[in-house]
């Protein structure tokens, strides 16, 4: 888990003494309608003091968060915004938290939602500041916070300090009134502010001419008032100081902690420049930096003093400079003492070092530019960054090392490489492996190697495989990935469960991406089993789908059933928070429940998916869950709908390691042939370059059967002898190449339209031979939408079969049980549909649905259009449906008006009549 810097959530206490703004805090106050307030000027206007009294006098929670640069990686912004949110909610966000830590979390917008969620669980509403954001230059961050505010639950109210606009939609937020804005102009102090602060606050006794004059000149600006007075004090001539500086706030700056420096006794100034080096000031730390022994005593004396020092906790262990304070102290330091700023860094380095805060120790480092120290914390740091997830962080360090210094540190070269590899920078992978890889060899001199973390160096040969094996399979190139996923299982230690089990998986990957589907089960099963072993659940998890997929292929459809039940019920078991990739499995339960034609259990399934949100899944897998709503949709002949998702899904994939062998286009490709869309399918197998003349592969044998059926779409509208033709070599070609794969699920598509081709071409003799052998396949393992959905030709074959079995001889009659043929026959003429329980599993308990009624009409209505017509009667609006049937609700209103078309009426009331009068609706 990434480490929380508890000071960066602290709530900035309330100064003594402060000047009063009634004026800007009624302003705050009034923007808690809204969603945003923004607090935008230069340094030194006060945003931070002003928001910590509003603050301290509000009737809500707050949560805080002080940023810095180290949140321009998306991932720490948002693991630092749920520890924000939790200082108020501690519960909130724990599923969040878990999946940021994964190899490749949800998308910042996925995240974001689920936590919306979670807040609008909240009783009570509250305000979450962002403070400093203008340290952030991310777009992914800065398109994060757009998506925040653009769905900022209703409870909430988002504040952000900054010194420069954030990359926010700021007009259209003004012209929705929802933003609230403080500029520098509504800061400034005014007259009687800038007398109050002199005067009260800072202890002098100032004539009204000398603040008017000295109110003028720093036109209201409250540092450079501070400063000012910090240099007055003690001063005989206050009217010739006042007349002595002018110019911009820089030159102010300079000039006053020029002055103010000047009149400190040595040690104190001495410690000012100093520390200047540091984020955050702690008593031991500023000791261990100055060589002094009063950095406790010195930080409480510059608080009372108004020395621009900001406490970060209660007890006061911890404080910063106002950061416009650190610059020019920092500026002073490298002109004064330029030769001390490395000396110094290294100390704070090496206190940071004892104290277990590896990533400030590392900052230091690389500050004083001292690189071999900085590559040696890298390097012992790599395991728990590897286990957190922050190859982001390590990247950033590894890139600010000179490379001269990497070539001769293996263990760094491989970290190299690994970062590069999960950041998507494939290119320069290989040259860091090359380079660790010469340390290896034995006979080699390694005079000059250096590693200091013998653990991760006994790693390396195996890792380094490993790495290999990823690339080659991210490149598609299977016997590279065989042979180093092999060579990785020689190398790895027995006792390292994770390499071991990633060479599994990625034998496992090479062996399906080449159609071995029996090896790759093996070898998946194995991958998933030492994983388990190291505790990764959720990466078992995603084993658990690779396996039933593969078993999917094989036309094993209950072990694939099996595979899936079982890993759900070890991932709810694991309790709360629910394990990421536990949505998958409902989803990959509902697709084989839709084959089976239990569409009732495959959509509440898919439902219940989608009730645990996004944390709860693997994020490669999101498009899953709309194809599996897809095929739903088709099987109730809702195609427009279907494409509708098919669309959401090829926009939200993302691809992985898996092959992608049922590709979304070939999806929508066979929804347009059920549509006659012809010219579309025809175009879509242009784009892909596809032929009946490829070598025939089981990465695109989904696309070739798609051909196929492509190819007898245009036979039956054209009646071209030479699609036939092509058609029925495509297929017989792919039979064969799927029976020596054993790959059942592609046998038995490919007979069917082996069987559909003889049939249309009026061969009925010729089509039962090869439709008997795939019903011979299909009826143990309980398939059904993959013949019903082929509708009413299918519906002849399967009655001339059934006329056949019937009068055949008892001693050649059919191995297709005549029960099996009567139900697929009664699903594809509407008689009887029965959605609530398992098809293979019917009994006298199970009561099917009522049979879909006769229709008078000329254009008969839908199964979907139909049950949209019954809510209607129910008296549900067009967004109630919409809810009830998972629609969009445009896809709703194109229902309802289809309906309102084949019915001939204008409204929902003489709909309802209409469809009565036609018995159409049960009285």
């Amino acid at each position: 888990m990434t480490p929380i810097l508890a000071t960066k959530l602290y709530l900035p206490p309330l100064r003594p003494h402060v000047v009063s703004r009634p004026r800007l805090i009624e302003r705050l106050n009034e923007g808690l309608h809204r969603k945003l307030t923004l607090i935008a000027a230069p340094a030194g206007f006060g945003k931070t003091t002003l928001v910590s009294a509003w603050v301290a006098g509000c009737d809500r929670q707050v949560a805080w968060l002080s940023l810095d640069a180290g949140e321009n990686d998306p991932r720490l912004f948002l693991t630092y915004l749920v520890a924000a949110l939790q200082t108020i909610a501690p519960t909130i966000g724990e599923g969040a938290l878990g999946v940021l830590q994964s190899p490749q979390p949800p998308p910042s917008e996925a995240i974001l939602t689920a936590l919306f969620n979670e807040i609008t669980t909240l009783p009570d509403h509250f305000v979450l500041v962002l403070d400093d954001y203008h340290v952030i230059d991310a777009k992914a961050v800065d398109m994060a916070l757009t998506y925040l505010v653009e769905h900022l639950p209703p409870q909430m109210h988002l504040v952000i300090a900054t010194r420069e606009d954030p990359q926010l939609p700021l007009a259209r937020l003004r012209a929705r009134s929802h933003l609230t804005e403080l500029r520098a102009a509504d800061l400034r102090f005014t007259a009687s502010e800038a007398a109050a602060f002199l005067n009260q606050v800072m202890g002098l006794s100032l004539s009204a001419a000398d603040i008017a004059a000295l109110e003028d000149r720093t036109e209201g600006w409250i540092a450079g008032l501070q400063l000012a007075a910090l240099s007055m004090q003690g001063h005989q001539d206050v009217a010739g100081f006042i007349r002595a500086f002018t110019g911009d706030h820089r030159y102010i700056v300079d000039y006053l902690v020029e002055e103010v420096l000047q009149r400190q006794p040595e040690p104190v100034r001495s410690f000012l420049l100093q520390t200047s080096i540091l984020d955050r000031l702690h008593g031991p730390l500023c000791d261990a930096v100055t060589g002094q022994e009063e950095g406790n005593a010195r930080l409480e004396a510059l608080e009372r003093g108004n020395f621009f020092v900001v406490p970060l906790d209660d007890q006061r262990h911890w404080y910063r400079y106002h950061h416009l304070f650190a610059e020019v102290l920092s500026a002073h330091l490298l002109a004064e003492q330029p030769d001390q700023v490395s000396t110094l860094h290294r100390r704070a380095s090496a206190w940071y070092e004892r104290h277990g805060s590896t990533a400030d120790a590392i900052r230091h480092a690389l500050s004083a530019c001292d690189f071999e120290r900085a590559a040696d914390l890298v390097e012992l740091a790599i395991p728990a960054m590897r286990q957190s997830r922050q190859e982001a962080r390590v990247l950033g360090w590894l890139k600010a090392l000179p490379d001269e210094l990497l070539q001769v540190r293996p263990v760094l070269s491989v970290g190299y490489a690994w970062a590069l590899l999960l950041n998507g920078e494939l290119e320069g992978v290989e040259a860091r492996l090359q380079n660790a890889e010469r340390w290896l060899d034995t006979t080699a001199d390694r005079g000059e190697m250096v590693v200091v973390d013998d653990e991760e160096f006994r790693r390396l040969p195996g890792a380094i495989a490993i790495f290999r094996a990823a690339i080659a399979q991210a490149l598609g190139n299977v016997p590279d990935t065989l042979k180093y996923a092999q060579q990785a299982r020689d190398l790895v230690p027995e006792d390292d469960l994770l390499l071991r089990g990633s060479a599994a998986g990625f034998l496992g990957l090479a062996y399906w991406t080449s159609g071995d589907l029996e090896a790759a089960h093996r070898s998946y099963a194995e991958c998933m089993a030492l994983v388990q072993r190291g505790g990764y659940f959720s990466d078992a998890l995603g084993c658990t789908i690779a396996l039933a997929d593969i078993r999917i292929a094989q036309g094993r459809l209950h072990e694939a059933m099996s595979t899936y039940e079982q890993a759900l019920q070890e991932a709810l078991g694991q309790g709360e928070p629910v394990l990421r990739g536990t949505a998958d499995m409902y989803v990959g339960l509902s697709e084989l429940h839709c084959e089976q034609n239990d569409l009732h259990t495959a959509t509440e399934l898919l439902l219940r998916s989608k009730e645990l949100g996004v944390l709860a899944e693997l994020s490669q897998n999101r498009y899953r869950w709309r194809v599996a709503m897809a095929r739903i949709r088709e099987a109730q002949g809702d195609l427009d709908g279907a494409l509708d998702l098919l669309g959401e899904a090829e926009r939200v994939y993302m691809g992985d390691f898996f092959p992608y062998v049922r590709p979304i286009a070939a999806l929508v490709t066979r929804v347009w042939v059920a549509q006659g869309r012809l010219g579309e399918a025809l175009g879509w197998a242009r784009a892909q370059g596809l032929s009946i003349k490829d070598d025939l592969s089981y990465l695109r044998e989904f696309e070739h059967i798609t051909l196929a059926r492509v190819l007898l779409a245009r036979y039956t509208s054209e009646r071209a002898d030479s699609s036939m033709l092509e058609a029925m070599g495509l297929l017989e070609r792919l039979l064969h190449a799927a029976e020596e794969g054993e790959r059942t699920g592609s046998i038995i598509e490919t007979l069917m339209l082996q069987a559909l081709a003889h049939q249309v071409q009026g061969n009925i003799t010729a089509a039962l031979v090869p439709l008997e052998l795939a019903l011979t396949l299909a009826e143990p393992e309980g398939y059904v939408r993959i013949f019903v959905d082929e509708g009413p030709p299918m519906a002849v074959l399967l009655a001339k079969l059934h006329e056949h079995s019937r009068k055949r001889p008892r001693a050649t009659s059919t191995n297709v049980p005549l029960a099996y043929i009567e139900r697929l026959l009664a699903l594809l003429r509407g008689e009887w549909v029965q959605e609530g329980t398992s098809p293979a599993a019917t009994s006298s308990t199970s009561s099917p649905s009522a049979p879909t009624p006769a229709q008078s009409l000329l254009d008969p209505l839908t199964e979907r259009e139909l049950e949209v017509l019954r809510l209607i009667a129910a008296g549900l609006s067009n967004r109630e449906i919409a809810a009830r049937l998972v629609l969009a609700l445009s896809t709703v209103k194109s229902y309802v008006n289809t309906i309102y078309s084949k019915l001939q009426v204008e409204s929902r009331t003489q709909a309802v009549a209409r469809a009565r009068a036609l018995h159409l609706l049960s009285e």
